[in-house]
């Protein structure tokens, strides 16, 4: 009976060793993916109390130091365990929130690249820029997407359409796009538009057609993203498809001053 316990309460100790590790990779997601503290390192080490819950195993004169030692590890285990699932059934809906956040931020172009009249790299960017109508030099909030009228332009990320608005000048047949998370996006220039105040879209969804209605000087689209209502670089959010190093580079071309189509 010696040799078995003795085997039992090795067993433990390795299963214990494996329950740590998972709780201190555990830790490592929360604190480093999702910004959260992970389990209190003082409730995990705490204790299940002393001999005097098992005080009817101390009776026996061979065995009971050797039992009461084992079933104290048993229940030791047995807490960390329920602390590790009540964390892991946090993971689970963190990760579920930040799956909502990564299909809502946009992040992908608005038009395919394969649709373009220019390289991707060659577009009139986020700054500073000469106005094409007005010639002066004017901040461009977005970047122009040059391509035939009638392509085809989709959400960049998930979200609710907010505005759907026509006019013959400034943005034109325009959509604005709230993603949650304090992001929105515009499309501007729109010879047709193809959805409607309050329909929820995904990312990629059809939302209408490249024009060149309002203040434009060519076939394009306008496009803009926000954070917290003021206007942001897009580039920073347009991730499909480039390695570090194209992006890297094309943020750097984006950048360079040149006359805007709008």
């Amino acid at each position: 009976m010696k040799n078995q316990y003795q085997g039992m309460d090795m067993q433990l100790e390795r299963m214990t060793s494996v329950l740590s590790n998972i709780q201190e990779r555990d830790a490592t997601v929360h604190r480093f993916m999702f910004g959260m503290d992970p389990i209190d390192n003082a409730m995990w080490e705490g204790g299940v109390g002393g001999h005097e819950q098992f005080k009817n195993l101390v009776m026996y004169k061979n065995s009971g130091k050797m039992l009461v030692n084992t079933k104290q590890k048993v229940s030791q285990l047995e807490r960390q365990i329920y602390l590790q699932s009540k964390s892991l059934d946090t993971l689970e809906v963190l990760a579920s929130a930040k799956e909502d956040m990564i299909a809502s931020i946009p992040s992908i172009k608005p038009i395919r690249e394969d649709k373009l009249k220019r390289q991707i790299r060659s577009l009139s960017g986020f700054g500073k820029r000469m106005h094409p109508v007005h010639k002066v030099i004017k901040m461009h909030t977005g970047i122009d997407f040059t391509c035939p009228i009638g392509t085809s332009i989709q959400s960049t990320g998930k979200g609710k359409v907010i505005a759907v608005k026509k006019s013959r000048t400034g943005y034109g047949n325009h959509v604005i796009i709230d993603h949650g998370y304090g992001y929105q996006s515009l499309y501007g220039h729109l010879s047709v538009v193809d959805v409607e105040v309050g329909q929820e879209l995904i990312k990629g969804e059809h939302i209408g057609s490249v024009g060149n209605t309002g203040t434009s000087t060519a076939p394009h689209l306008h496009y803009e993203v926000r954070f917290k209502g003021k206007p942001v670089n897009p580039i920073h959010y347009v991730m499909d498809g480039l390695s570090p190093k194209e992006y890297e580079e094309l943020v750097a071309k984006v950048s360079i001053a040149n006359q805007s189509f709008d």
